[in-house]
């Protein structure tokens, strides 16, 4: 079995809905065991700037799914939730993104691991701090912690305390 982290969000309808079928889905895939649940947070969108807010996490998996299977069953589950393909950086239902796999770095046109743009964003390194503040970024060969202390960029960021997502296993 190998260790991934899988990045979260919504900003469309009822976005803890999205977000807990999708985590249940998930939890319900031959190969994949869910480890933990981040907290949710509250986060301002990047790169499309006029949507709404987003409700953003991260989740710990344990699967014996390859990179590019495990991809496609995200992908896969994104559609059965809800989620309809607008622009790019758009508003969605649900998204679901491969941040970390073990300490794989893949870069095809198909799959990019780690995610290349998860030492950028706040949303992203927040909960996986939470997480796993000691996991090394493979390629920057620093701790999560690290990285985001070192952060320059401006986000906002805000814990939802009165949100709990359940474990459906």
């Amino acid at each position: 079995m190998h260790s991934a982290y899988i990045g979260f969000g919504s900003n469309i309808g009822d976005r803890l809905n999205y977000i807990q079928n999708a985590i249940d889905a998930i939890s319900q895939t031959e190969g994949i065991t869910l480890h933990q649940i981040s907290s949710i947070y509250k986060t301002a969108p990047v790169g499309y700037d006029v949507q709404d807010d987003f409700l953003n996490g991260v989740i710990e998996i344990q699967t014996d799914l390859p990179p590019l299977t495990l991809l496609h069953t995200l992908k896969h589950i994104e559609t059965l939730v809800g989620r309809q393909h607008r622009s790019r950086w758009g508003p969605r239902e649900i998204d679901l993104d491969i941040l970390i796999y073990e300490n794989v770095c893949i870069r095809t046109e198909k799959i990019t691991i780690p995610h290349p743009e998860m030492h950028h964003r706040k949303f992203v390194l927040v909960p996986l701090a939470e997480l796993a503040p000691d996991l090394l970024h493979p390629i920057a060969k620093r701790t999560i912690t690290d990285i985001l202390n070192n952060l320059d960029i401006d986000q906002s960021i805000v814990k939802c305390e009165e949100v709990d997502l359940s474990l459906n296993q």
